[in-house]
């Protein structure tokens, strides 16, 4: 398994959050999200799950690895499963 989790440092609703990702495929992040986190699926963002940091001890003890947020990209894009955001015209 190789869910990736960045350390809960961004804002959002007065809250911190990470970003979780997987750098082998959708499906086993999709899996890992409904077995450890419960978060909906409705919550995937295209490439990545938002994070609460109250769940971000959750998702290390359950398997994901902590990462810095430039690895988490770097990997993400190495695997292909980064999608880029596209320009309004």
């Amino acid at each position: 398994m190789a869910v990736l989790i960045d350390t809960p440092v961004w804002p959002w609703r007065g809250r911190l959050w990470s970003h979780l990702v997987s750098d082998v495929s959708y499906d086993e992040l999709h899996a890992f999200v409904a077995a450890e986190l419960g978060i909906p699926r409705r919550a995937f963002q295209g490439d990545h799950y938002d994070v609460p940091a109250d769940l971000y001890d959750i998702a290390v003890a359950a398997g994901a690895q902590p990462v810095g947020s430039r690895e988490l990209l770097s990997r993400l894009l190495a695997a292909g499963l980064r999608l880029r955001k596209t320009r309004a015209s």
